[in-house]
C-alpha cells in the first residue's frame, strides 16, 4: 500500500510536469496508467477529468492563426474555470499546474501575433500579454506590458483592472484601489472579473455575489459596495472639465431610468457610483453641504438601504 503511494506521487508529479509545459495529451496518457491501479483517488480523477476537457481544444490550435490561439486559449479557460469550481473533487494543486501550461500557450500564441491593427487592438494585445504574464506570476513584466498598453488607451477600463490587479498581487494596495476604483468607473462592463486575482478584489467580488447579484448586474454593484466596505477608499481629485461632464452623464441616467424599456438594475447601481464620485468633488472643494444633499436625497430614492449604509 505504502508502494502503491509512492508509485501515485510519482505519477502526479510526472502528470504535472506535463501539464505546466501545456502537454496535455502526455499527461492524460500518465494519468490513465495510474488510474488503471488507483481508480478511487480524486487527486488522479481530477487531473485526468482536467486533461479531457482541452486536449482536444489544445491539439486543433495549429489550425488558427496565432493571434485566435491566444484568445481561443483564454474564452476557454473562462469557462473551465465555471465549470471546474462546480467540480466537487477540485484540486488547487491541478489547476495551479494546468494554469501554468495554458496561459504558456496562450503567451507564445500571442508573442507570435502580428502587432498590426488600430491602436486599440495594439493596447488590446499587450493587454493579453500582461494578462497570461500575471497568470505565471511574472508580476513585473505584466505591469511592463500593462504599462505599455495603457500608454496606448489610458481610457481602457480592462487595462487598468489589470494594472490594478498586478499591484495588488505584489503588495502595493493604495495603487491597486485607485486604478480598480477608476476601472470600475469608466466602465464596469469591460472588465474580466473572472480573470482578476488578488484577494483584494475577488474578496469584494465574493461578497457581492453573496447578495445574489450575478453578470451585467453584479459588475455593476461591485464599484457601489467597493466604496461602502472601504475597499475603494483611495480617491484622486476630478480634473478641471470632468464635474461637468459627470453632472451631464448623472442628468442622462436619471433620463434613462425614467423609459421602462431601460434595465433598470444596471442603471441604478451605475448612477449611485456616479452620486458617489460627485460627492466626494464636493467635499474636496467645498462646494458645500447643499449639494452633496441633493446627491444623498437622490440616492435614498434610487435605493433606500445603499442610502442608510453610506450615511451611517
Amino acid at each position: 500500500m505504502y508502494t502503491m503511494g509512492i508509485k501515485t506521487d510519482e505519477e502526479l508529479t510526472k502528470a504535472y510536469k506535463f501539464l505546466e509545459e501545456g502537454m496535455l495529451a502526455q499527461a492524460r496518457e500518465v494519468l490513465e496508467q495510474a488510474i488503471g491501479y488507483n481508480f478511487d483517488n480524486s487527486e488522479i480523477n481530477f487531473a485526468h477529468w482536467c486533461c479531457s476537457y482541452w486536449v482536444d481544444f489544445v491539439q486543433g490550435l495549429p489550425r488558427l492563426e496565432a493571434y485566435e490561439q491566444g484568445d481561443g486559449l483564454i474564452t476557454r479557460w473562462k469557462s473551465f474555470k465555471q465549470d471546474y469550481e462546480q467540480k466537487e473533487n477540485f484540486q488547487q494543486k491541478t489547476i495551479y499546474a494546468l494554469q501554468r501550461g495554458i496561459f504558456s500557450l496562450a503567451l507564445n500564441a500571442y508573442e507570435h501575433a502580428k502587432e498590426e491593427g488600430t491602436a486599440s487592438q495594439k493596447a488590446d494585445l499587450f493587454r493579453k500579454k500582461g494578462l497570461c504574464c500575471k497568470k505565471l506570476g511574472k508580476y513585473e513584466q505584466a505591469l511592463n506590458l500593462l504599462t505599455e498598453a495603457y500608454r496606448i488607451a489610458p481610457q481602457s477600463a480592462a487595462i487598468l483592472a489589470e494594472m490594478a490587479d498586478c499591484f495588488a498581487l505584489c503588495g502595493e494596495d493604495k495603487n491597486a484601489k485607485v486604478l480598480f476604483r477608476e476601472a470600475f468607473f469608466i466602465d464596469a462592463q469591460r472588465i474580466e472579473i473572472d480573470f482578476l486575482d488578488s484577494e483584494l478584489i475577488c474578496c469584494l467580488i465574493r461578497q457581492v455575489k453573496e447578495k445574489g447579484y450575478i453578470g451585467a448586474v453584479l459588475q455593476e454593484w461591485i464599484p457601489v459596495y467597493g466604496v461602502l466596505y472601504g475597499v475603494f477608499n483611495v480617491k484622486r481629485e476630478l480634473r478641471a472639465q470632468e464635474p461637468g461632464r459627470l453632472r451631464q452623464e448623472i442628468f442622462a441616467k436619471e433620463n434613462e431610468i425614467k423609459d421602462p424599456s431601460n434595465d433598470s438594475r444596471i442603471l441604478i447601481p451605475r448612477l449611485i457610483n456616479m452620486y458617489f464620485w460627485l460627492i466626494d468633488h464636493y467635499a474636496r472643494s467645498n462646494e458645500g453641504k447643499e449639494k452633496i444633499n441633493d446627491c444623498l436625497l437622490q440616492i435614498r430614492v434610487h435605493d433606500e438601504n445603499i442610502y442608510r449604509m453610506y450615511t451611517k
